[in-house]
Formats: structure tokens, C-alpha cells, sequence
């Protein structure tokens, strides 16, 4: 193929996968910034076709695009994403702080999916330290993985990794990241026993290529040197049709969430303009969409738990604001909890105290933390600035609904 032809591939693969990746991924976190690399690729592509950069043919070989749409098509294949291009930051070994991307999470953050676009002889050659000085195999990486993921449970669970491979992976580097507890998905070809001569051969090729990635110095070799041998697959494996996830038994009800489970706004009494605008917001948002469903789905088959802090604050709350219909549901409410100490775990503690940070707050999330419960509360607030300081509880977020019942008689009916 000319290099104009292999040209106009590009340009129309970059423009198809910047049109899926538009219209699959809106409202996810990271859509823009993989919308953003795609389009780089693109105006790449394009200042070469128009002459303004001059390329080899190997250049147009090691674009991003393959990677891009790997992560793409990974996207599509699993459920529940809710992040692209994620960057997690953990601690190594030596405790020094780093980063990694994950390309995809899905199965609402159960799942780590990291898509790899190299080809299967690239891949193995890199695993058996026959790739160039930078390179970091795929098994080192996988590693990075687990240890990140480690730092980052989803309702006192570690995610999930999935490596999925659009380019097949050699046999035996499968059955190693098996062994390791990761997922496997893609082609997985076999692998011939090297001739000594004919292994140097090929190691002196390859100090002659170029590589696009420039990562850590593999350390690991093996004692017996193999080749690809992409013409015989082993196996074809593909995404499961749907992700089994395990959810956490446990949830803590926060106030904002008891007040929202008793709230008329919530039993049908929210077609009214109230007085108070933020109310009006509140019915209008109810109209739209019924919280009580989303709450109730949540907490089936679960067992619930509250807070003495949390009740203590409902309570006076309720007896301030609350009408008679949102008192009676209150008390079936709360004979339905088991009534915990404040008991707020170790790294709750360790928070330094803000506007958004109180000691309220604190109480009622830590607890929920220290009992590996899902906190169910409308506070984002609060579970956004603990993120910013480096600890992220397990949550389940919801629209607020204020207690509104003492309140109808002035309001206007809609």
C-alpha cells in the first residue's frame, strides 16, 4: 500500500472513531479528553496530507490510533461505564506516590478494563526483555495494576482488571496475568521455541526499530526464548454479555437521606410552587423524576444502619420541620435501622476539619466507613471535599428532598 493510500486509511478510521466515540460516550467522565486525543490524531493525520510535516511510513504505523481505538471499542463491549481515561494515583512499593490511567471503568467502578492496542509479537518480545531500552512489559504494567487497585476498593471491594488485547497476546503472558488474578480478553496465540542463532537475529532487529512508548526498563527474562506464532489462536476470548457484581451488603443512612426518605415531596406532595425556591427546585425535580424508587432499589435485600449522631440531628430536624404524615413514616423508618455508635474509622479522623468538613459529617461517613457500609446520603459536597484530601468513601448519592408537609398550606398548587 503507497503512503497516500495508507494515509487516507488513517484520516478515515481517526474521523469514523471520532464519530463513534461523540455519540457513545456523552455525560461520561473522560468523553472530552478522549474525544480531544482522537481529534490530535486527526489534525496529525491532516498537516502530513497537506505536506506540512514530512513522515516515514513507520511513523504512520505508530500512531496513537490503534490504542485509541482499542479503548473505544473496549467501551463498548462491557456495562455500566463511568469513566474513560481515568487517572488513579497510588502508592508503590517504596511508598513513593505515582499515577496510572485506566482506559476504561465500568460495572459502575467494579471494573478496570486497560486496552492494548500493540501487536502480540511486540507484546511477547518486551516480556522476554528483547525490546528497547524504556520498554515496560505488559506484566510489569499488570502489576501496577493490582497495586493500584488495591488502594482503590468500590464498596470495600478491589476492582476488577480486564486486559483486553486487539492484537493478540502470546499464550504464555495469558496464563501469566491469569495467574495473577487478571481477566484475559481477545485472541491468545501460541508460541515457538527460538533457535539460539535466530534469537539474536532478531534482538539485533530490533535495536534497529523505533518505538512509540518509552516506559520503565524490563527486568524480568526468561530462560527459554519463544516466538509468536500468530497463525495458530488458541483461543478467542470476548467480554462476558454482563459483569456479576457483588454489592455490598451493608448501607449507612445519612440525615439528608433519612429526611428525603420521609419527605411528602417524596410520597406524591410535590405538585405545589412553594414559597421557598429551593422547594419549588425540589417538587419540580420530583415531578420529573421519583427519588423513593432509585432509594428503595438500593436498599432491597440490604441491611440498614444509622448513626446516633445521625439520628440525634434527624430527630430535631423532624421535630422543628416535620408535619404529622412525615413523623409517622419517620418512625417506621427508623424501626427498620439498627442503631450504631458513632464510630468513625481511623482515616476518617486523619481529615482536616473545613466549612465542608465538619464534625457532623465526619461522625455519620466515618462510621459508615468503619462498618465497610455504603453511605447513602445527598450530601456531595461533603464526599467531594474528603476526595480532595485523599479519601474517598463508598456512596450512594441521591437528590435531596427537604420535609415540606408544614409547608403546604401557603404554597400554590400546580
Amino acid at each position: 500500500m503507497s503512503l497516500h493510500n495508507m494515509l487516507q486509511q488513517q484520516i478515515s478510521s481517526a474521523q469514523a472513531l471520532l464519530l463513534r466515540a461523540e455519540k457513545l460516550f456523552q455525560g461520561v467522565e473522560g468523553h472530552q479528553k478522549l474525544c480531544g486525543k482522537i481529534r490530535a490524531e486527526l489534525r496529525f493525520l491532516r498537516r502530513v496530507e497537506s505536506g506540512e510535516l514530512q513522515v516515514k511510513e513507520s511513523h504512520l504505523h505508530s500512531t496513537n490510533l490503534t490504542h485509541l481505538t482499542a479503548i473505544v471499542e473496549s467501551a463498548e463491549s462491557v456495562e455500566g461505564v463511568v469513566s474513560l481515561l481515568h487517572v488513579f494515583n497510588y502508592q508503590d512499593g517504596d511508598g513513593v506516590r505515582q499515577s496510572l490511567v485506566v482506559d476504561v471503568v465500568a460495572s459502575g467502578g467494579h471494573t478496570w478494563v486497560k486496552a492494548v492496542g500493540r501487536k502480540a509479537e511486540a507484546l511477547h518480545n518486551i516480556w522476554q526483555g528483547r525490546g528497547q531500552y524504556g520498554d515496560k512489559s505488559i506484566i510489569r504494567q499488570a502489576e501496577d495494576f493490582l497495586q493500584a487497585s488495591h488502594q482503590q476498593p468500590v464498596q470495600y471491594r478491589h476492582p476488577h482488571i480486564i486486559f483486553a488485547f486487539y492484537n493478540g497476546v502470546s499464550c504464555p503472558m495469558a496464563d501469566r496475568l491469569r495467574d495473577m488474578g487478571i481477566s484475559v480478553r481477545g485472541d491468545i496465540v501460541a508460541v515457538n521455541i527460538m533457535a539460539a542463532q535466530e534469537g539474536r537475529e532478531e534482538e539485533l532487529e530490533g535495536e534497529e526499530e523505533t518505538d512509540e512508548e518509552e516506559e520503565e526498563e524490563e527486568e524480568e527474562a526468561n530462560s527459554e526464548l519463544t516466538r509468536v506464532d500468530r497463525g495458530t489462536v488458541v483461543a478467542s476470548l470476548a467480554f462476558p454479555a454482563q459483569v456479576q457484581v457483588e454489592e455490598c451488603p451493608r448501607v449507612n443512612l445519612d440525615i439528608t437521606t433519612l429526611i428525603t426518605y420521609v419527605s411528602s415531596l417524596s410520597h406524591g406532595r410535590c405538585h405545589f410552587t412553594f414559597r421557598e425556591p429551593v422547594l419549588t427546585e425540589q417538587a419540580a425535580q420530583e415531578r420529573q423524576q421519583q427519588v423513593l424508587p432509585q432509594l428503595d432499589a438500593f436498599l432491597e435485600g440490604k441491611e440498614l444502619f444509622a448513626c446516633r449522631a445521625a439520628v440525634h440531628d434527624f430527630q430535631a430536624i423532624l421535630d422543628t420541620l416535620g408535619g404529622p404524615g412525615e413523623k409517622d413514616r419517620a418512625q417506621k423508618l427508623l424501626a427498620r435501622l439498627h442503631l450504631v455508635d458513632d464510630q468513625p474509622s481511623e482515616r476518617t479522623m486523619h481529615l482536616t476539619r473545613t466549612a465542608k468538613v465538619n464534625e457532623r459529617s465526619l461522625m455519620i461517613f466515618g462510621t459508615g466507613d468503619a462498618l465497610r457500609a455504603v453511605t447513602m446520603t445527598a450530601n456531595s459536597r461533603f464526599v467531594r471535599a474528603a476526595a480532595n484530601q485523599g479519601v474517598r468513601y463508598s456512596v450512594f448519592i441521591h437528590q435531596p428532598r427537604a420535609l415540606t408537609e408544614g409547608k403546604e398550606w401557603r404554597a400554590t398548587p400546580v
